[in-house]
């Protein structure tokens, strides 16, 4: 009996199986079966997606390009690799005129010979030739030529064909300050006098010029700031580019060191040229003892290549020559070294000595400092300058970067005082041995 209901149970299940299979394959011929597209379906896909005026955009692109097409067949344009112009712009005459033309030689002019005449006519020299007497191109005016500039001149007859502005060397050029520093007077502490002073040369002969005409008193042209290092020089220099319109020239005197002779005095000579030619210029000369020491005897019977600059410079200050519009600063931390000549009145007529900060300057000096700077609101600035006595602002700025190290040091995103007082103890008591500054108080 057993037996028999199995078999009845597997008779049962192949049927439903086999039921299921009809079932699907008749599902499957129901999805092979597609109903073609008439002709509407496809009118209407044609225009899904296109705007009102495709048709007429259509039809008004391709009229284009067949006038277009008629255009080229009418001017006879091949399209070749060559890049060749339409025949109608073709000019033979300034296709000749450019292969004529050569470049120019540069020459000087020396002499004008019956200037202010029809009849004039000019001596030009042309290094490693010869002297021409010549005439003026076509382009030049009578009144852009003078004694002493040079020129471009035609290869073949010589002739001026254009005025050239004056050779400077490019490494003169690079001194000149494109960018201004950002640093203002707020930014410098301490020297509150010395910012009055240096404003009273330098800015107000430019802004204020009534008042000396009226005085019948020339401006101070001339400035030397003298004082240990850190005490601010460099940084009042840079206000003063800030501040001022004017071109600002920087020239550190190392670099009017050369190794060949006459080198650095034709640097100062260029230099001073560019600067004439500027309608107002401030040089700065940083470091000037390095070429502005007094002259003195080598044993060998000749004078070397440091003092020939430093003649040229007092040469350019008050030599023969005006100076013009051009104000002159000059900082050094060695004053006893510089010749006598170079700090004479009419050269340089103030001298400005940065000192150390006092009290008030010292604490000046850490306010400037932690404007910049994410410190707890509750420090004592006072406190704090009255622990770095006999200290320039190089210092104090050194003891901030440090209380900066020691926050950083524990992981705290403000500076404490504590941290302050450990830059202090730090800094200032266990550099001190490194410190110069009494060292050039000598000096100054």
């Amino acid at each position: 009996m057993a037996k028999e209901e199995n078999k009845e149970e597997k008779i049962d299940t192949s049927t439903k199986k086999n039921k299921k299979n009809a079932h699907e394959g008749e599902d499957s011929e129901e999805e092979k079966e597609a109903i073609p597209l008439d002709q509407a379906d496809i009118q209407l896909l044609m225009r899904y997606g296109k705007g009102p005026y495709a048709d007429r955009i259509k039809a008004v692109e391709d009229e284009l390009k067949n006038k277009t097409d008629d255009i080229i067949k009418l001017c006879g344009i091949k399209e070749s690799d060559t890049g060749l112009a339409l025949p109608a712009q073709w000019s033979l005459e300034q296709d000749k005129q450019l292969i004529k033309e050569k470049p120019l030689m540069v020459a000087r002019c020396t002499k004008i010979i019956n200037p202010g005449t029809e009849e004039a006519q000019y001596l030009i020299h042309i290094r490693q030739m010869a002297k021409y007497v010549v005439g003026l191109g076509e382009k030049v005016a009578p009144t852009d030529i003078e004694e002493g500039m040079r020129v471009g001149v035609e290869n073949d007859k010589y002739r001026i064909q254009l005025p050239l502005p004056a050779k400077i060397d490019a490494s003169v050029t690079m001194m000149q300050v494109e960018e201004k520093p950002d640093v203002t007077y707020n930014d410098v502490g301490g020297a509150k006098e010395q910012i009055e002073k240096i404003r009273e040369v330098v800015e107000m002969p430019m802004l204020n010029p009534e008042k000396f005409i009226n005085l019948g008193i020339d401006p101070p042209k001339g400035v030397l700031l003298y004082g240990p290092p850190g005490t601010g020089k460099t940084l009042v220099a840079r206000a003063v580019a800030n501040r001022t319109d004017a071109c600002f020239i920087r020239v550190i005197g190392s670099e009017l060191v050369q190794k060949y002779v006459g080198e650095g005095a034709r640097m100062v000579r260029e230099l001073f040229t560019m600067a004439r030619s500027k309608k107002a210029c401030i040089i700065f000369f940083d470091e000037v003892d390095a070429v502005g020491g007094a002259r003195h005897d080598d044993g060998e019977g000749g004078d070397n290549e440091v003092q020939r600059t430093m003649l040229e410079i007092v040469n350019q200050l008050d030599g023969f020559d005006a100076r013009g519009n051009v104000k002159v600063l000059m900082a050094t931390n060695r004053p006893d070294t510089l010749d006598p000549a170079l700090l004479r009145p009419g050269r340089l007529d103030r001298k400005i000595e940065f000192g150390l900060p006092d009290l008030e300057g010292r604490v000046h000096v850490f306010k400037i400092h932690a404007r910049t700077m994410s410190m707890d609101k509750d420090i004592r600035f006072e406190l704090l300058a009255r622990l770095c006595p006999k200290t320039t602002g190089a210092d104090i700025r050194s003891v901030c970067t440090e209380a900066g190290m020691f926050a950083i040091r524990a992981r705290r995103k403000s500076i404490s005082e504590k941290d302050l007082l450990d830059a202090i103890e730090k800094v200032i008591k266990g550099y001190q041995k490194f410190s110069a500054t009494q060292k050039y108080m000598v000096y100054n």
